[in-house]
């Protein structure tokens, strides 16, 4: 009997364990933005802080899953909201209001150092230790935060943007940085590959590059489809393996 008592009570933590995932509406500057976080409600005192910065279409299920799966492994998680609440373009829309923040990387620096303000502030974060991640243009502006200077441990991009439009900026990251990259991805250019490399060496960041045979952008979007011709499909394999890539890369962080 003693011998089961272990599991047993591992068995009731699990069931006491309690995911909450709500809108959380805060400011970046005058604009008002809808967030979304997701916690372990059973899990108490402070804990890391990780932010998720969203794809082209801005908050969608994709990157409130993340944030389900991530509050699991006992993250305080905050989903940014870069455009501002209400803006949620579908293509070919979307591509325009990504245009907006990509020519102007110092807006788009603000809407996520507005972000990361709002989730080290939170009661439940343990604001010495918070982390960025983000998908396509959540990628993008993830290593874009590290370039702003902000106070994150490490930043992970996935399939995101890898140009370099101020490579000078680079000697403001503090963050240990991840890229998760489809080798066949037709959106990022092989010299944006080699500016990124050159910024980060240049600069000694301490960074990793993981590289996808076969896989293409979106590789973890399953509602991208499965048909590589279209420059954006789903890769079971990358999808796996890059979560798995994220898991290790913050546990070592924090």
């Amino acid at each position: 009997m003693k011998a089961l008592l272990p599991a047993f009570f591992a068995f009731v933590s699990t069931l006491s364990a309690a995911i909450v995932e709500k809108p959380l509406e805060y400011k970046a500057g005058d604009v008002p933005c809808e967030g979304w976080q997701a916690y372990d409600d059973a899990l108490p005192g402070k804990r890391p802080g990780v932010l998720i910065i969203h794809q082209w279409t801005g908050v969608s299920d994709h990157e409130k899953e993340a944030a389900r799966k991530l509050a699991s492994l006992g993250y305080n998680v905050l989903v940014a909201d870069i455009y501002g609440q209400g803006i949620r373009p579908q293509p070919p829309a979307a591509g325009k209001e990504a245009g907006k923040y990509k020519a102007d990387r110092a807006l788009l620096r603000a809407r996520a150092n507005a972000a990361l303000d709002v989730l080290a502030r939170d009661s439940r974060t343990d604001a010495s230790k918070l982390a960025a991640t983000g998908y396509c243009f959540g990628g993008t502006a993830a290593i874009e935060l590290a370039r702003s200077g902000a106070k994150v441990l490490g930043v992970v991009s996935f399939h995101g943007g890898l140009d370099s439009p101020t490579p000078a900026d680079g000697k403001n990251i503090k963050a240990k940085v991840l890229a998760l990259h489809g080798a066949d991805d037709p959106f990022v250019a092989a010299k944006d590959i080699a500016a990124f490399t050159a910024e980060m060496k240049d600069h000694y960041v301490d960074w990793k590059f993981v590289s996808y045979p076969g896989a293409v952008h979106s590789f973890t979007h399953k509602a991208a489809g499965n048909d590589n011709s279209k420059g954006a499909a789903y890769n079971a394999d990358a999808d796996r393996d890059s979560w798995y890539q994220m898991e290790q890369f913050l546990k070592r962080l924090f």
